[in-house]
């Protein structure tokens, strides 16, 4: 078995290179400058000269903000790369799997969002990524699988977690953190491992929702990450998201349904708060480390 990832700079990409390190299973990494997955010739030209196994495409354009104002370039990075990556996969017989997101949904819920809901995006990224799961289907449906995740955390590039872990062991006074949107906190390490145990055990291709279980709000993830580093959780202080408005709306409700993984031999993912202590003390180290 040999892997591509795209977008191997990354701190998904990153936590894939770490995993299939740890089970000395092959890999070629890339990041943008190695291969522009928004051209269609070099595309082709690079994975018919890997002939990859599987593809992990961890490259997106994730500045939700930004893509407000940059369209175009969202478009090109969220949208037809992914179909450039099918395109190419399916001439080679490549599996391809395609990370997605919680934002394809309206957020306006309160049950967890099923894999097969409709989509509804608010935002721009939020249709680029939609759109780019639909191009993916349409031109490798038989051999593309489509993860959405979200609230993605780690040690490595910034993140929340890294943000908050800043200011409970540097910063002084209250921090300020919305409590009205729901979500799943993610360990970028056990969605690497899930999605890896996902192509090995054979799971018929299709959508599955690859976040930890369990829900929290941004406040409540906050107050745990300074419980975990040993500080002030009464500094962390709920408000509210128009307190902080931003280009682009953000979901209120972004729990994801976990159902599909019945049909694979593949068991949900762990509860964010277990993740979390693990993920800790790695994330405490290297923010002590940068600074």
């Amino acid at each position: 078995m040999k892997c591509l990832i795209t977008g191997g700079s990354g701190q998904l990409g990153l936590a894939l290179q770490t995993e299939l390190s740890l089970r000395e299973i092959g890999f070629v990494s890339v990041d943008s400058q190695e291969l522009d997955i928004t051209d269609q010739v070099k595309v082709n030209e690079f994975i018919n000269s890997k002939k990859p196994s599987v593809i992990f495409n961890a490259a997106a354009w994730t500045d939700v903000d930004g893509a407000e104002t940059n369209e175009s370039a969202a478009y090109a990075v969220n949208t037809l790369g992914p179909q450039n990556l099918a395109i190419a996969a399916k001439a080679v017989g490549s599996s391809l799997v395609q990370f997605s997101t919680d934002y394809v949904f309206s957020g306006a819920a309160a049950t967890p969002w099923c894999e097969n809901s409709d989509h509804n995006p608010q935002s721009v990224y939020g249709l680029t990524k939609s759109d780019g799961e639909k191009l993916v289907l349409g031109a490798y449906s038989k051999g593309s699988y489509v993860v959405r995740t979200a609230w993605l955390y780690s040690a490595e590039r910034k993140n929340f977690a890294k943000t908050m872990t800043k200011l409970a062991l540097n910063g002084v006074g209250e921090v300020r953190v919305v409590n009205d949107q729901e979500g799943q906190p993610t360990f970028t390490g056990d969605l690497a491992k899930q999605v890896i145990n996902l192509v090995l055990s054979s799971a018929p291709v299709g959508v599955y929702h690859g976040t930890n279980s369990g829900q929290a709000t941004w406040f409540e993830f906050a107050k745990k990450i300074f419980e975990l580093s040993g500080q002030d959780v009464s500094r962390v202080v709920p408000v509210s998201s128009s307190e902080y408005p931003r280009p682009a709306k953000r979901p209120s409700y972004s729990v994801l349904g976990h159902d599909a993984w019945s049909k694979s031999t593949v068991e949900p993912m762990r509860d964010w708060r277990i993740a979390l202590e693990e993920a800790m003390p790695a994330i405490i180290s290297a923010v002590k480390t940068e600074g």
